[in-house]
């Protein structure tokens, strides 16, 4: 089966910012030194792009969530665009590439520019996490002085203005139908931690063990604070381009051979109609049924972990084990080492190297598959890089994945 970009649509270029906990730097700084970072590493000028796509776009609130928007890039290095795009309902945080990738794809553009930018830990400053969420202290505080509408309006009354309890009962749910335990879901955070040890720019590279993580202090049961991700400032940059323009640019292009879209259950946070997975698992589905690939033959995983138990969600959804299973598979941790049979967030993930949500995970998969992962690559038993790798984004009710090949 043909993908659904039908071999027109490669990733040609990568950039990221300085990532850091607080860099107090000016978000469209951070923004514009990914973007630039990825023109150049295309081998492109910005006078090549002529499309933009970015996730969420331009907003306010909660503060530290957008760092700058469409209009903010465009201006700030002069474009000149046939195509655009930034919103917030999309299939997960990469949706935004997707959609450049169907502008590419149909015509509307030949390179287009897509960016995600954070500048969380610095919005939070020294209040701590809640100053950014919805009903903290940007918003009046807890004492009354925001009213709530949509979901929200369900879930403040009760002091859960975040994802942390929201995903924490689908957690609670998996380890009831299936007997999952923290032992198993530990696997995923220590070896984060593993992981970003070799990533120069990741937040946190100092040892965790297992002990650490049981002895932590609990957040929203059954996840404790080294299953949540850790907020931090920083931008990154991908450029998608027509295949038959990559061919002549710096890298072998990597190709686009398949996109998992879907969601076919309700769009809610506790409406699912199955609680031991979420709208990962339709995104998964699509992407295995728009390609001829497997998941057997997938050499690396870059898989959205803004809790510890979405990464384990995307293995079921994308059939690296089956339903239920998650919890044996990772346990002890050595399948999803970097020389296991498949290595998973090889950078740190969100869990150590930093909430950069979602882009991180198609920026590190992107590194993995040219080989530039330097002390953290995964390289086979003969010591050539990876072929083919996923990289997913998103959780709850929005999620998506890319399945990319780049030939050796």
């Amino acid at each position: 089966m043909a993908g659904p970009f039908q071999g027109r649509v490669a990733i040609t270029g990568i950039g990221q910012s300085d990532v850091g906990r607080r860099l107090g730097r000016d978000p469209l700084e951070l923004t514009l030194d990914a973007c630039l970072a990825a023109i150049a590493d295309a081998g492109l000028t910005p006078a090549d792009i002529d499309g933009i796509a970015t996730y969420p776009g331009a907003m306010d609130n909660p503060p530290g969530f957008s760092g700058a928007g469409v209009t903010d890039v465009h201006d700030a290095l002069r474009l000149k665009l046939n195509w655009y795009y930034g919103g917030i309902e999309s299939p997960g945080q990469t949706g935004s590439t997707i959609n450049g990738m169907m502008a590419v794809a149909t015509g509307l553009a030949s390179h287009v520019l897509c960016f995600r930018t954070v500048f969380e830990g610095s919005a939070q400053g020294a209040q701590g996490r809640s100053a950014v969420m919805t009903g903290g202290a940007a918003d009046g505080g807890s004492g009354g002085g925001y009213r709530a509408g949509g979901f929200q309006q369900w879930v403040l009354p009760y002091g859960a203005p975040s994802a942390a309890p929201w995903i924490a009962m689908f957690a609670q749910r998996h380890f009831h139908e299936f007997g999952t335990t923290r032992e198993q879901m530990a696997q995923i955070a220590l070896n984060a931690r593993k992981n970003a040890a070799s990533n120069p720019k990741a937040i946190y590279g100092t040892p965790l063990t297992l002990d650490d993580y049981l002895s932590a202090r609990m957040i929203s049961e059954p996840f404790c604070l080294f299953d949540c991700d850790v907020p931090c400032d920083g931008a990154t940059a991908v450029i998608v381009s027509r295949t038959d323009l990559a061919r002549s640019l710096r890298k072998p292009p990597i190709i686009v051979e398949s996109a998992g879209t879907a969601i076919r259950g309700r769009p809610s946070w506790d409406q699912w109609d199955d609680l031991t997975t979420m709208s990962v698992r339709d995104a998964g589905l699509s992407l295995w049924e728009r390609t001829h690939l497997r998941p057997s033959d997938v050499e690396v995983a870059e898989l959205y972990d803004g809790f510890s138990f979405i990464a384990m969600s995307w293995l079921e959804a994308l059939g690296f084990c089956g339903r239920g299973e998650s919890g044996p598979f990772i346990e002890g941790g050595h399948r999803i080492a970097l020389d296991g049979e498949l290595p998973l967030n090889t950078n740190g993930g969100q869990l150590s190297s930093g909430r950069l949500h979602g882009y991180g995970f198609l920026h590190e998969a992107c590194v993995q598959l040219w080989g530039e992962g330097a002390g953290r690559q995964v390289l086979s038993s003969g010591g050539a890089r990876p072929e083919l790798a996923v990289a997913a984004a998103g959780g709850g009710p929005t999620a998506s994945c890319l399945l990319l090949s780049c030939a050796r």
